[in-house]
Parts: structure tokens; C-alpha cells; sequence
């Protein structure tokens, strides 16, 4: 039945040859009454089997929430967690030191600059008193 299923699925392409027309014929398609109905059955059978798989999977996400909840896990805590984790991995990195060592040092000279211009100005009102 196998190579008579086979044989019945690959594309065979007759032409029929009228006065003005051609018509391609595609027996791809083509299965028998019984193969039709074997399929409805796989197709019942299959949409049962995914129905059953979804409510066991509404039941466990259902439980595991309960569980989280019993343990004092919410949605916050995780979040907060996973910034926590994330934030501390970004400030060990080389690039996130250098960058912070480099805008400390520019923080630092900026900070300088100003106080002698501030020094200078101070100056400069004294001297027009």
C-alpha cells in the first residue's frame, strides 16, 4: 500500500489536447476514500491530543504560580533580581571601569576649571572695587 500511496502522491502531468485548449491535470492531490478517512480520524486524534496537552500545561503553570507565590517569588522580586544580577555584571566589566575611571578623571578637571574660574572672577571683582 505504501508504494500505491507513493505512486498516487508524485505530480504526473497529463495534457489533454482540444481545439483551442490545454488543461494540465495534477493528481498530487489525489488519495483514496479510505486514505480521506484515515486522515480525519489522525486529524480528531491529534486535535484531542493537543487539547489534553494544553490544559496539563494551564494546571502546571497553575501550580507553579501557587508554588512562587508560597515561596514569596512575584513577578516584582524576579525583575528586581535579574536588574540586581544584571547591573552588577555590567559594573564588573573592563569597558564599564575604564569608561567610569575616565569620567571621574574628566569630573575631576571639569571640577578644577571651574573653581579657578571662580577664583578669577572673584579676582576681578576685587580688583574693580
Amino acid at each position: 500500500m505504501e508504494a500505491q500511496a507513493q505512486g498516487l502522491l508524485e505530480k504526473q502531468t497529463f495534457q489533454e489536447t482540444g481545439e483551442d485548449t490545454i488543461t494540465d491535470v495534477d493528481l498530487t492531490n489525489v488519495i483514496s476514500e479510505e486514505e480521506r478517512e484515515e486522515l480525519k480520524v489522525e486529524v480528531i486524534k491529534l486535535e484531542d491530543e493537543i487539547a489534553t496537552l494544553r490544559q496539563v500545561l494551564a494546571a502546571k503553570e497553575k501550580d507553579l504560580v501557587e508554588i512562587r507565590q508560597k515561596l514569596g517569588i512575584n513577578l516584582m522580586n524576579e525583575l528586581k533580581q535579574n536588574f540586581s544580577k544584571s547591573w552588577h555584571d555590567v559594573q564588573t566589566t573592563t569597558a564599564y571601569k575604564k569608561t567610569q575611571e575616565t569620567l571621574t578623571h574628566a569630573g575631576q578637571k571639569a571640577t578644577a576649571a571651574i573653581s579657578n574660574v571662580g577664583t578669577v572672577i572673584s579676582k576681578k571683582f576685587g580688583d574693580m572695587r
